[in-house]
This record gives structure tokens, C-alpha cells and sequence, in this order.
């Protein structure tokens, strides 16, 4: 009767995995080496790796393999890898920075074994490493006055304004328009180059901001655009918290949306312009926090 129970159990986990990778369009699938020891690195794999609706990560503690489903047309190998091992997991294309590993639980630690084959993504990563701690990397006037995370992070930080300006605006094609570049910006960040304070923040919020985008970029309707902004805008917070800003932002709050229950918005003007009824109530809100400026000029 117990192993009749226990092989119930399999094939519902079993059942559960493939409805997982059936809501998955375009997909692929790859196994892949992935380090790790326990059930609470299977935990952070997984959850590192996926991607709701265009990725799906699988890991085994036994055989150290990880299989990944994932969306072609959306995402690739290296991009869920490079999230793996940004979170402390050594993986056969990219290893995990010193630091990462360093601050896993001590039940976590596994022996680092694998060395990474040369791949071409994996090369441009350390060669984007490397340019960045030589005297050789060219850097624009803009760039020279930031570190690289710096300006990546503002890149993200700088197209979620856009986005604020449009939906202020209420023009639907515009804010799809800056949503869909605000997704480029996300994508365009090597997270191999951000602080030690920014790497856990950014991989917090890394699947949200992408998808609260792409409903934005996706979406005709003013109103569903204005909802996934607010959702947005609450994490792009906790990425300005965290990263050093060249001006100061001001964190501003509209009491009124979402019938009463309100809402937040990030702005580099103290004047309140709601994002969230635009003309009809263009200053109703109030600053509830100012973000200083912490780049030295």
C-alpha cells in the first residue's frame, strides 16, 4: 500500500511539472551540469532559472543536471544560466562570482568542480570582465563619471521614467513604445557586473519588471497599462534604493488609485504628475520620499 502511495506521489509531481512545460510556447529543452548539494539549492536554482511562461528549470541533487524548458523566441541557455550563477551555482558555461558562493549557507557550499568549456557567451563575459578592471576600456564622457553597474542600472532607471512621462501623457502607443525599451535596458544588463548589495535586489526583481513591461508593451488598454505600472513601480523602488542614482529621485504616492487603496510612482521632479489619471488628476499625490542623489559631481 505505501509503495502504491509512493508511486501516486511520482506521477502527480511528474503531472505537475509537464502541465509546467505545456504553458511554455516555442519550447526547448537542454540539460545542463548545474553544482549544488541540497533541497534548499534546488530551491534557489529553480527559482533563479524560471520564468513564468518562458522558462522552466528543473534541478537534481543526485546527478547535478538541470533541465531547462524555456521559450526560444523569448530567452536562451545562457540567460537562464548566467541567472543561476549570479545566485551562488557553478554551471558548465559560467562559473559563480567568489563573492555569491562565499555568502551561501554553509549546508549549501558544494565542492567546485566544473570549469567552463569556451562558449561564445561565456567569452564575452569575461572579456567584458576583463575590459572593465583594464586601463584599455573606452569609455564615453557619460560612462567616465560612473562605474559600468552604475550605468546599466540607470539605463533601466532612465526608460522606467520615460514610461512615467507617457502614461502622465495617457498615450497608450508611447508607453508601449518606452515599455518595450525598457525591456531592452533589462535585458542589456550584465549582472555579472553589479555590486554585491545590487546582485540579490536585481535577481529579485528581475522576472517581475520584465513581465510588468511586457504587459505594458503588449497591452491597448490605458487601464491595464496604469495597473501593471504600479506593480512596476514598486520594484523598480527597491532597485533605486540600492544603486547609486545621478540625480535625486523623488518616491511619490496617489492615495485615490485602485479605489482608495493607492498607489506609488519613482520621479526626478519633486512637481507631482500623476501617472496614474494624468490630466483628470495631474497633481493629486505627495512625495513621501526623497531619494538623494549619492554620485559625487
Amino acid at each position: 500500500m505505501k509503495s502504491r502511495s509512493n508511486i501516486l506521489m511520482v506521477i502527480a509531481v511528474l503531472l505537475s511539472h509537464i502541465n509546467g512545460f505545456a504553458q511554455i510556447k516555442h519550447a526547448k529543452t537542454e540539460t545542463i551540469n548545474v553544482s549544488g548539494r541540497c533541497e534548499m539549492c534546488k530551491k534557489t536554482i529553480e527559482e533563479a532559472g524560471s520564468s513564468k511562461k518562458i522558462a522552466e528549470v528543473k534541478w537534481g541533487s543526485k546527478n547535478q543536471l538541470a533541465t531547462l524548458v524555456y521559450n526560444s523566441e523569448k530567452t536562451n541557455p545562457d540567460e537562464i544560466l548566467k541567472r543561476i550563477a549570479l545566485v551562488g551555482y557553478d554551471t558548465e558555461r559560467y562559473l559563480a562570482p567568489d563573492d555569491v558562493y562565499a555568502q551561501l549557507p554553509g549546508c549549501c557550499q558544494y565542492e567546485r568542480t566544473l570549469r567552463p568549456a569556451s562558449t561564445s557567451g561565456h567569452s564575452e563575459m569575461e572579456m567584458s570582465h576583463e575590459h572593465i578592471h583594464s586601463g584599455s576600456h573606452q569609455k564615453t564622457s557619460q560612462e567616465s563619471s560612473l562605474p559600468q553597474n552604475e550605468v546599466q542600472l540607470q539605463a533601466v532607471i532612465e526608460s522606467y521614467f520615460s514610461l512615467k512621462d507617457a502614461l502622465v501623457r495617457s498615450d497608450v502607443t508611447v508607453a508601449s513604445e518606452k515599455a518595450t525599451a525598457l525591456i531592452a535596458a533589462i535585458k542589456a544588463v550584465d549582472m555579472n557586473q553589479l555590486s554585491a548589495e545590487e546582485h540579490p535586489v536585481w535577481m529579485d526583481v528581475l522576472k517581475s519588471v520584465t513581465e510588468r513591461s511586457e504587459i505594458i508593451a503588449q497591452s491597448a488598454e490605458l487601464s491595464r497599462q496604469r495597473e501593471a505600472f504600479a506593480l512596476l513601480s514598486d520594484e523598480i523602488y527597491k532597485l533605486v534604493k540600492v544603486s547609486k542614482q545621478e540625480t535625486t529621485v523623488y518616491y511619490q504616492h496617489c492615495p485615490m488609485y485602485n479605489n482608495g487603496k493607492g498607489a506609488n510612482w519613482l520621479s526626478k521632479e519633486s512637481a507631482i504628475k500623476n501617472p496614474y489619471y494624468g490630466s483628470k488628476m495631474l497633481t493629486c499625490g505627495s512625495t513621501t520620499e526623497k531619494i538623494e542623489s549619492s554620485v559625487k559631481k
